[in-house]
């Protein structure tokens, strides 16, 4: 009895190494960022403000140009969202451009997907009631502060 208790605490630890060993690693090429306009024109305007992007435990402040936002009335906008295949920080920096349609998602929430030069994508959602963010023509400039 002692000897098939053993046996089964045995099996049931080698087989969580075994699961352990095998689950994907978090990945390191994603982050977080947070976006807080400072100007809207009215109607179908073009902001810019800037934002914090939090990549391997480190926050980095950058700016941004050219976030269309599609309502009248507006006269501040937050966004938040993820990043992905980022390999350095610096890839962040540069134009990206609408990957997917703007759109209000459930509950009124915009969401946009932009990819750079340095194929980094980027999904953006308005904190904002009914607010519809797209990315400018000329794209969504983003600068890291130094």
């Amino acid at each position: 009895m002692r000897a098939t208790k053993l046996m089964t605490a045995f099996t049931l630890g080698v087989a969580s190494l075994i699961v352990a060993a095998t689950a994907p690693a978090q990945s390191d090429t994603s982050g977080k960022v947070t976006v807080e306009s400072k100007a809207v024109a009215l109607g179908v305007g073009v902001s810019w403000g800037d934002g914090t992007l939090v990549y391997r435990g480190k926050q980095h402040k950058f700016s941004v140009e050219g976030l269309s936002v599609i309502d009248l009335g507006v006269s501040k906008v937050s966004a938040k969202g993820d990043v992905s295949d980022l390999k350095k920080v610096e890839d962040f920096e540069g134009t990206y451009t609408a990957a997917g349609a703007g759109a209000a998602a459930g509950g009124g929430v915009g969401v946009v997907t932009m990819v750079n030069q340095n194929g980094v994508k980027m999904t953006l959602e308005s904190t904002a009631q009914g607010v519809r963010l797209t990315a400018a023509a000329a794209g969504l400039t983003v600068k890291l502060k130094k």
